[in-house]
């Protein structure tokens, strides 16, 4: 019970310190820095959606506003089966250059961007979400990692902003500083284990089209570039901005989402654990695979415990039933924050 219980605890340990004091010490010992150079090469900007009309027109007044030279961006939507009038949207926007590739069948998000790239002409390929607005020079700094030929795709930064336009310091805004530190130090020794879906690029010669029932194409079509031999790195200076998630459910879903993503990867890319075929092996496994396996070293760390309650192990139980007893407190208190306006609104309805 002993040797199960201090196993568990080294490896949630590892995962969440250890990992990040190794990416530290390695990155001051071996660091690979970009040969950045900023240019101009032709770019297209993909954006995949499926019932966005609400959002959809302020992310193309966004995209027309960037700052790249009109004649060598393309910008291609991609429609995946909407029932809200998306298309009517976007096609007030084709007379000023925007291309829009329609589907009738909602297939999903992977099916529409093997669409989208299937019309691409641009050298650099650049992947967007609906909800995100972009900054100005997104596409610029993230074309001038690529004048790097050892570079095949490239992650920008995602701020989650509070209400104050601020950026969030909340649990959530603070872990994802935290998911970001990593990614900087992964990008510093080799590569990343993943983009982010708001902003990412790749040269459009080394991507392979999805299969439809993809998850996680930002982690997906990164990796297989590094595994065909080309760095992903991590540039702070291309932002999207997005809103901080409006409550733990939203946060939890997205969890969740990512979470079966990275099963999916494991089921359909088995090539990525191994470490004389991946080149970042030891950041995948840390990170990506790492992340599966705590749920299941948390669980034994709480059963031995059960069964050692004396000495040092009395205290590791107290304290990992608080922390426990918080988690159920706080799920609880979310869920009435979230149900309590819905009965409100509900009610007044009724009244009205």
């Amino acid at each position: 019970m002993q040797i199960v219980f201090w196993l568990s605890f080294a490896f949630v340990f590892y995962v969440y310190l250890g990992y990040p004091a190794v990416l530290l010490i390695w990155r001051r010992i071996a660091p690979r820095p970009v040969k950045k150079e900023y240019w101009e090469p032709a770019a297209t900007l993909v954006i995949a959606a499926h019932n966005e009309r609400h959002t959809i027109e302020a992310k193309l007044r966004n995209c027309l506003a960037l700052d790249y030279p009109k004649r060598k961006l393309q910008i291609i939507v991609s429609l995946d089966g909407p029932t809200d009038g998306s298309e009517f949207v976007v096609w007030k926007y084709v007379s000023q250059g925007i291309e829009m590739v329609h589907s009738r069948e909602h297939a999903g998000k992977a099916a529409a961007l093997n669409r989208a790239l299937r019309r691409a002409t641009g050298d650099i390929v650049v992947f967007a979400d609906v909800r995100q607005t972009l900054s100005p020079n997104a596409i610029r700094e993230l074309a001038a990692s690529f004048a790097d030929e050892a570079v095949g795709a490239v992650s920008g930064e995602l701020l989650l902003m509070d209400e104050s336009q601020q950026e969030a310091t909340t649990e959530v805004g603070l872990y994802w500083r935290y998911e970001k530190a990593l990614r900087s130090m992964e990008s510093e020794i080799h590569s990343i284990a993943g983009a982010t879906g708001a902003i990412y690029a790749i040269r459009r010669e080394l991507y392979e089209e999805l299969p439809e029932d993809t998850i996680l194409d930002d982690v997906l079509t990164p990796l297989r570039i590094v595994l065909r031999g080309k760095r992903a790195i991590f540039e702070p200076e291309a932002k999207a901005y997005d809103s901080v998630a409006c409550c733990p459910l939203a946060e939890y879903r997205r969890k969740v989402r990512t979470l079966c993503g990275n099963y999916q990867l494991l089921a359909g890319l088995p090539q990525a654990v191994s470490p004389s075929r991946n080149p970042i092996f030891i950041q995948f496994m840390s990170h990506k695979l790492g992340r599966l396996v705590v749920p299941w070293a948390l669980l034994a760390l709480f059963l031995t415990n059960l069964f050692m309650l004396r000495g040092i192990y009395a205290i590791t139980f107290s304290l990992q039933a608080a922390w426990y007893a918080f988690a159920v407190i706080g799920h609880f208190l979310s869920r009435r924050e979230v149900i309590a306006p819905i009965v409100i609104a509900t009610e007044s309805k009724r009244a009205a």
